[in-house]
């Protein structure tokens, strides 16, 4: 049987969580929102990815779906069956979606998203018992520090008369 992040309580989650906030730091770098993902698998990242909707035109551009489609190429699968997905900022409905449709079963994320998040705030798309699938979804891991990035940006922005 395959052990999850979420049925491991020794599981350190802070590595893969700097992880996906080094991929966030890579997205504020190019001006796109800093929201960064990796994916795990027996301990290694086989997926990573950050916000590069400005950069390249597409809405669907998000850390997730980057980091999915990633980790999907990686095994060779859209079945990310023994995979943990790591994310600094609560998945959006989309995001939720593509995590239910590639069968991730463990979400850890970093800080709620009060206006579009769909794992706890305002959906439960990932525990919803209507769809085939379900995820064990874990929010607060490093929240300070997912939020503070997301702030500052969102700082900046304001003060450029941007977003």
């Amino acid at each position: 049987m395959i052990q999850h992040a979420m049925n491991d309580p020794l599981q350190p989650h802070e590595p893969w969580m700097r992880a996906a906030l080094r991929q966030a730091i890579l997205a504020y770098e190019q001006d796109e929102v800093p929201v960064g993902a990796v994916i795990v698998q027996n301990g290694r990242i086989i997926g990573e990815g950050y916000n590069q909707r400005e950069t390249l035109r597409d809405p669907t551009a998000h850390a997730e779906m980057i980091a999915i489609t990633q980790a999907a190429e990686t095994l060779n699968s859209w079945r990310l069956i023994d995979c943990t997905l790591y994310v600094t900022l609560e998945p959006c409905p989309m995001c939720a979606g593509a995590i239910v449709q590639s069968r991730i079963p463990c979400v850890i994320y970093g800080t709620p998203d009060p206006k579009g998040g769909a794992c706890h705030t305002l959906y439960t798309i990932t525990d919803d018992e209507r769809l085939n699938h379900r995820a064990v979804v874990m929010g607060g891991v490093m929240r300070d520090d997912c939020a503070m990035l997301l702030k500052q940006f969102f700082a900046e922005q304001r003060a450029k008369g941007k977003k």
